[in-house]
């Protein structure tokens, strides 16, 4: 079958290959009208054509590919959301995402930038599978660069700098910790234990830093006898709340790290015979569906906003591809979290 070019777009709508040129290729300032815009649009639908993306990257020297190189994320299923937002906005663009996972190996990572320089990708979004501060690949210096949830080593360094800089996109976790804390703070709660991660990430820091600001927004003492940490999975938060809930001042409520430290609490307040939320409230982080679904009460939890940071990447690195204004301030955002409401929360 042959293949279909803007010749037969052309006589389909009845306009001349220039033409269909102009608007297929949506060349800036061409003087098209819009009905004979849309004419050619829906030529092109009704003839199934699609573009020679060969063609095209000889005429503008550009691939039609973005590179995605991550640590472990493509291996992960409550990430993945990362690489659908920013898939979802480099189709909307007429782009394609090339992903390259690292499995958090340097030796891989090294192999995998070299590809991502045979493969000719016309910019890269370097991920990351949880909030990180990273330094960036020398080898990525100077292509176009978006970080996803991860910011750079230097980035006070270039804050309010013109350019020079690397856009990036995290979660607020101060905002998210402070989300948390106030949901049981509304619900009457006045001894809340948080059970948290050992790492020092800044997830770590900052969910800290707003359970300490929505207590003293409601009044109470923040009391660090009531923050144990432990590895962030299920058996570092059963050690961690079974601690908590074995005090004899114990806490109505815990706010958790993460999900996954949420369940080791679940399995703690079980097996003291504690009812959730009759006898004791939890909330948790992340808002992965596999564990907030699965337990008994639903979990209430503040979510990641994977799929929007995933989106505004991919939207950005279009934008700094597209960008001629070297001067414009270097874009970072730290992005809301919500929180979704379930079972596990209920008033003293």
């Amino acid at each position: 079958m042959a293949r279909i070019g803007i010749r037969q777009v052309a006589a389909e709508a009845g306009v001349s290959m220039t033409t269909v040129s102009h608007v297929l290729n949506d060349v800036p300032n061409a003087q098209v009208r819009a009905e004979t815009r849309e004419r050619v649009l829906l030529a092109a639908q009704r003839l199934g054509y699609t573009p020679n993306r060969m063609a095209r990257s000889l005429r503008t020297r550009r691939t039609g590919a973005l590179g995605l190189i991550s640590d472990s994320i493509a291996t992960t299923p409550y990430a993945g959301q990362l690489i659908l937002g920013a898939q979802r906005a480099a189709q909307e663009h007429g782009y394609m995402i090339v992903l390259f996972n690292t499995e958090d190996d340097p030796v891989v990572e090294e192999r995998e930038l070299q590809a991502l320089t045979d493969y000719q990708v016309d910019g890269v979004i370097y991920a990351t599978m949880y909030h990180r501060v990273v330094s960036v690949p020398q080898a990525l210096a100077n292509r176009p660069l978006v970080l996803l949830d991860a910011e750079p080593a230097d980035a006070q360094a270039v804050d309010g700098d013109k350019g020079g800089g690397v856009p990036w996109v995290v979660p607020d976790e101060v905002a998210g910790g402070r989300t948390a804390t106030e949901e049981l703070t509304a619900n009457g709660h006045r001894r809340i234990g948080f059970v948290t991660n050992v790492d020092d990430v800044p997830a770590t820091s900052g969910r800290l830093q707003g359970y300490q600001e929505a207590l003293a927004a409601a009044g109470l003492q923040f009391d660090p006898a009531l923050v144990i940490s432990d590895e962030s999975e299920s058996w570092g938060g059963y050690r961690a709340a079974r601690f908590l809930l074995e005090r004899g001042d114990r806490p109505t409520a815990l706010f958790c790290y993460n999900d996954r430290m949420a369940m080791g609490a679940y399995r703690a307040a079980a097996e003291l015979g504690l009812r959730i939320p009759g006898d004791l409230s939890v909330v948790g982080f992340d808002d992965q569906e596999l564990i907030t679904l699965g337990l008994y009460p639903e979990l209430t939890s503040v979510a990641l906003p994977h799929f929007d940071m995933g989106y505004w990447a991919g939207e950005r690195l279009v934008e700094v591809l597209d960008d001629t204004d070297q001067s414009a301030p270097v874009s970072r955002l730290t992005m809301p979290c919500p929180l979704v409401r379930r079972s596990s929360v209920a008033p003293v």
